[in-house]
């Protein structure tokens, strides 16, 4: 019986990956890799399989074969009971799920009443005509813009908070939940987060006596040595193109000559240009016109985010991600055909498109071919930031980084916790809009890359909540004073002086717990 055995998971893990590998251009590489070597004079055939699997070895491909698996291990949750429903797999809490439907109910009707205020079609063919125009003008996008004052964001960020403080677990009334009574934050909702032990087991390679890209004045270790080592060993692991090997080496930080290939190769984007789909993608575009404007600092790539978002916004493979996500794609129907199931288009995820901007532009730092820096914000998108913008109860999900910020808080600078609360300062009302950004746009961009490496390192959002509450710590002789929430948010108000990895290694490793 499947039940009672142990590996039932791991070979139904092992089924699932093949399944998906079979359909990839990579399966399709390795036939044909195959093939060639038989012409090899050291394939020989008595030891057939045997010889063709060396010469996969050495000829580099068994290395990108384990990446793609690696891969795969990364993006997609472990594979639920076989009796299980599909939709366990996007959330298992049923009260997640209908709070996830009814506030994308809530995006859609707000998109679809702008669209009819200012009379623009949510789904239509362009003709022909406008498709080779667009195609002529690609790299000059930014700069002949339709009038987007008119166009509002879909929702703001404390719309979304509002939504999250109202989840409630039916099964407890009134947070009856015995590890949960004492909760004082906006967070209602009784999810396992994590405490500092636990916190500090993690993100060990954080530690106080290790080596780390972003402190500069390590008592340790002289920073211009660990960053010489550093680079070397960084040069080694791309020259090996293991991604599993990537990974561990992040987490003390990129250095910043090699992060952009550290990062394709841990996210296992491929250096060939063969990434045809998105020229085909630069075909079938509509005019979905957003703007970077607001953000002064980001205008320079301001022709590189239309191109992004526009592909991101047409890009039927980010569907995919909904298998594992509790959101759902929109769909729209084309005009006259309303309800007829083959003429229903579905959209790729509708996200707020200031975040959205904002996680897209500090990418244009490290790329600077639209094909890698879209292929690379597709795969952060669909193993990360998704996360942000949908209700769940994954430990990465923005619920649970709500509750693991407000519960460091409370637990280990309780005073100031309670003097905000008191004073309706409550601190996930300040910090919300970092976390949900993933601190793009808050921080300098050199602190903000270090940050997203740790993301990348420990394939997890965690330490936007661990940051968002070292923050606080660190401003909390200044917010001990405030009495008003204007008050203290002008405390926090600016953040682009501070330096990331001091704060986290403050907070976790010499907090007392």
């Amino acid at each position: 019986g499947l039940e009672e055995d142990p590996d039932s998971g791991l070979s139904l893990t092992i089924a699932r990956i093949v399944q998906r590998l079979k359909g990839s251009s990579l399966h399709s590489q390795l036939e044909r890799q195959a093939r060639v070597s038989l012409h090899k004079p050291e394939i020989r055939l008595e030891s057939l399989k045997e010889d063709i699997k060396d010469f996969l070895k050495t000829s580099g491909w068994e290395k990108k074969l384990q990446n793609a698996v690696y891969s795969e291990l990364n993006v997609f949750p472990s594979p639920c009971h076989p009796a299980a429903p599909p939709e366990h797999m996007k959330e298992p809490l049923a009260y997640m799920r209908k709070a996830q439907g009814s506030w994308e109910k809530r995006i859609l009707k707000s998109l679809n009443s702008m669209c009819t205020e200012l009379s623009i079609p949510l789904a239509q063919k362009r003709p022909v005509s406008e498709q080779k125009e667009l195609l002529n003008k690609w790299n000059e996008m930014g700069t002949d813009e339709p009038d987007l004052s008119l166009f509002r964001p879909v929702y703001a960020p404390k719309d979304f908070l509002e939504v999250l403080m109202n989840l409630r677990n039916p099964n407890y009334e009134n947070g009856e939940h015995p590890s949960f009574r004492n909760h004082l934050g906006l967070i209602q909702v009784p999810l396992k987060v994590k405490d500092i032990p636990e916190l500090k087991e993690d993100f060990s390679e954080l530690g106080l006596n290790i080596g780390q890209l972003g402190i500069d004045d390590s008592a340790q270790v002289p920073p211009e040595f660990f960053e010489n080592e550093h680079v070397r060993v960084g040069q080694k692991v791309l020259a090996e193109q293991d991604s599993a090997a990537a990974q561990q080496y992040v987490r003390q930080g990129c250095p910043t000559a090699l992060r952009a290939d550290l990062w394709a190769l841990i996210l296992n984007i491929s250096n060939q240009p063969e990434f045809s789909f998105y020229g085909s993608l630069k075909r079938c575009l509509s005019d979905v016109k957003l703007t970077a404007s607001n953000d002064d600092y980001y205008f320079v790539f301001e022709d590189y985010l239309y191109q992004v978002l526009l592909c991101f916004s047409r890009d039927t493979a980010v569907l995919e991600h909904f298998t594992y996500s509790s959101a759902t794609p929109p769909r729209s129907y084309i005009r006259g055909k309303l309800g007829m199931e083959e003429y229903a288009v579905f959209y790729p995820p509708n996200v707020n498109y200031n975040s959205f901007i904002l996680s897209v532009a500090p990418l244009c730092f490290l790329y600077h071919e639209p094909s890698k820096l879209y292929q690379i914000f597709r795969e952060m998108y669909v193993r990360f930031f998704f996360r942000l913008h949908s209700i769940s109860s994954h430990p990465s999900g923005i619920v649970s980084l709500c509750l693991l910020f407000e519960t460091l808080l409370q637990t280990h600078l309780p005073q100031l916790f309670y003097h905000l609360r008191e004073i309706g300062a409550q601190p996930l009302r300040i910090s919300f809009k970092w976390m949900v950004r993933a601190f793009s746009g808050y921080l300098a961009t050199d602190q903000l890359l270090l940050l997203w490496d740790r993301i990348l390192g420990y394939n997890s959002l965690e330490i936007l909540a661990v940051l968002a509450a070292a923050v606080f710590a660190f401003r909390a002789v200044n917010l001990m004073e405030v009495t008003s929430l204007a008050a203290a948010e002008a405390v926090l108000a600016d953040l682009s002086t501070l330096k990331v990895m001091p704060l986290l290694q403050i907070f976790l490793f010499a907090t007392v717990t």
